[in-house]
């Protein structure tokens, strides 16, 4: 588990210059298109796929140091073995969607690469590009969807949620 951990990390980092890569096409797009009438092919599309990667590789890591929104409004009032019900019933609620999701994702990437499917762009960049990092995305929160259920289940689910 350590080394899926460290894993989860180091895309969490990646994910983070992804955003800031994004913020700088877009100013680069903003400046070039309305300061010196030159707007460019490049920079929306790639700063989409940096965002839509970003997010995907994120949601693991940010399960793990319980950063995910969450109503907790009831939850919270509840003692301690209605919270572990209520954690492991989330886990598993989160397990099972992530689940669908990086299976049915995982066909459309598989689809939209067998076909070569391209954006229609001036890029012309195919697809499965973005499209892959929904079935990774959701595989590796399928994973960490496990441990918090294991966690939850052994009644240790607050422990190790940290951002180190």
């Amino acid at each position: 588990m350590r080394a899926f951990h460290s894993l989860l990390r180091a895309l969490a980092w990646i994910s983070a210059f992804l955003f800031i890569l994004a913020g700088c096409m877009l100013t680069y797009e903003v400046t070039a298109r309305y300061l010196f009438v030159a707007p460019t092919i490049w920079a929306a599309e790639l700063s989409q796929l940096c965002l839509i990667w970003g997010t995907m590789i994120a949601m693991p890591w940010l399960l793990k140091i319980n950063r995910h929104i969450a109503v907790d409004a009831m939850t919270e009032r509840l003692g301690p073995a209605a919270k572990r019900v209520c954690a492991t019933l989330s886990m598993i609620a989160i397990g099972a969607f992530s689940a669908i999701v990086a299976w049915k994702g995982g066909g459309i990437f598989l689809d939209s690469f067998e076909r070569g499917r391209t954006t229609g762009s001036m890029l012309d960049l195919p697809t499965w590009v973005s499209e892959l990092a929904i079935p990774t995305g959701f595989a590796l929160l399928f994973v960490q969807a496990v441990v918090e259920t294991i966690k939850a289940l052994k009644g240790t689910e607050e422990e190790g949620r940290s951002a180190t």
